[in-house]
């Protein structure tokens, strides 16, 4: 990929925030940077972290209003030094709160929907230099939550809190595909969340079950559908550094140290690489499983990892889930992206019958014109982007091709 940013800023202020937007041609806002594609590309970039970072907590309302630039790992410490926590977590707590929820980006669990779910409240900077809110309920909200940078700089969200709770994980270990097929629901409601790592080889995997120690009737057990409980620590990755894991073993912690996979302070994944990602509706997940399997000989060299899991349906626009519980088929890949690029194609093209919509933040092929049939509120999030920023400030290339299409001239 080849960026074109020329600068980036850093505004002290919301008011700074607002000038610098209100005086620029083509501007996009930087997250935590942990972004395989050019969504955010421009050649004027800002950056929000220093903006004040204040977390503000209402208790009886139980949400939280934080700077959309803050971590979750920041956002999680302050919660939970305050008794309370957020109802989900991503694999990675590195990420910002602003750059996950406009891409959609999601912990798993049956009942569990993507962190954007979480949003109650939403502050933005348009490219008039206007600051707007919506709350959760007001027409245009759920068009702006899963907003991919469109609609101006989010400055502030409001998201729902709960009383802080405790979580179990276990890893268990030679899953096989037979039983991964044949017991897929109860797998994955066997957790809070849950998540099978594999590399599409003989056997499925490894399968990561996350438990709240308050839902757990009885203690886990030795074995789940024939995959044996691990007998120590491991990392997604096979061969990864097991001091970068979240503890496991089943013993209980924080859930800020076990919803994620891995910790704050260690480098996520396995640094270098690319990343892709598909959902697909639930009830094709053995079939896309099985089309996926076939590939196996020509995505497996260039594969690290591939992870899967579920995430519960919503009503955002332009989230993968709207309207669908999904299954998420992830790949981490190595570092090569000509190579890349060709396996996402095959993967695309097996995946086509199922319509699969891809993760906004990962490498994907598919063109505006194949979203656009499998996003049916996709027009109206166009006319409220053309409403908003009717001068096109935060279009870039990126929008253009993937998402929105050439505006028309």
């Amino acid at each position: 990929m080849t960026f074109t940013a020329e600068r980036v800023d850093l505004p002290t202020s919301i008011d700074q925030l607002q000038n610098l937007i209100a005086g620029a041609e083509r501007v996009r806002v930087l997250g935590s940077g942990h972004s395989f594609t050019t969504i955010a590309d421009s050649a004027r970039l800002i950056s929000l972290r220093k903006l004040p970072d204040e977390v503000q907590l209402d208790s009886t309302a139980r949400t939280a209003s934080c700077p959309a630039g803050l971590t979750y790992a920041e956002l999680a410490s302050d919660l939970e030094a305050r008794g309370f926590a957020l109802p989900n977590l991503g694999s990675l707590p590195q990420i910002s709160v602003g750059g996950s929820i406009a891409t959609a980006t999601h912990g798993s669990g049956d009942r569990n929907g993507n962190l954007a779910t979480a949003v109650a409240g939403i502050e933005i900077a348009t490219s008039s230099g206007e600051l707007i809110t919506a709350l959760r309920g007001a027409p245009d909200f759920n068009g702006l939550v899963v907003g991919l940078g469109a609609a101006g700089a989010v400055t502030r969200v409001i998201l729902d809190v709960e009383p802080s709770f405790a979580v179990t994980q276990q890893v268990y270990e030679g899953l096989s595909w037979e039983s991964l097929e044949t017991h897929f629901d109860a797998l994955t409601a066997a957790g809070h969340s849950v998540s099978v790592f594999t590399r599409w080889g003989e056997t499925a995997g490894s399968v990561w079950i996350k438990r709240r120690v308050s839902e757990a009737v009885e203690p886990m057990p030795d074995d789940v559908y024939g995959a044996q409980a691990a007998s120590g620590e491991r990392h997604p990755i096979p061969g990864g550094d097991v001091a970068a894991s979240t503890p496991q073993l089943g013993v209980p912690g924080p859930w800020f140290e076990r919803l994620p996979h891995f910790r704050p302070d260690f480098t996520p994944s396995a640094g270098a690489e690319l990343q892709s990602e598909y959902f697909v509706a639930r009830t094709h997940a053995g079939a896309a499983l099985d089309a996926i399997r076939d590939l196996a000989p020509l995505i497996t060299p260039l594969l690290q990892i591939s992870e899967i899991r579920t995430v519960a349906r919503d009503t955002l626009w332009l989230s993968p889930q709207y309207e669908q519980a999904t299954v998420a088929i992830h790949f981490t890949w190595q570092l090569d992206e000509a190579k890349v690029l060709r396996a996402v194609a095959a993967i695309e093209d097996a995946l086509a019958p199922f319509a699969p919509r891809p993760h906004w933040g990962k490498v994907f092929a598919i063109d505006a014109t194949t979203i656009a049939a499998r996003y049916e509120r996709l027009p109206d999030f166009t006319r409220l982007i053309a409403r908003l920023d009717p001068r096109a400030a935060f279009r870039n290339e990126w929008l253009e091709t993937r998402v929105l299409g050439r505006p028309s001239l």
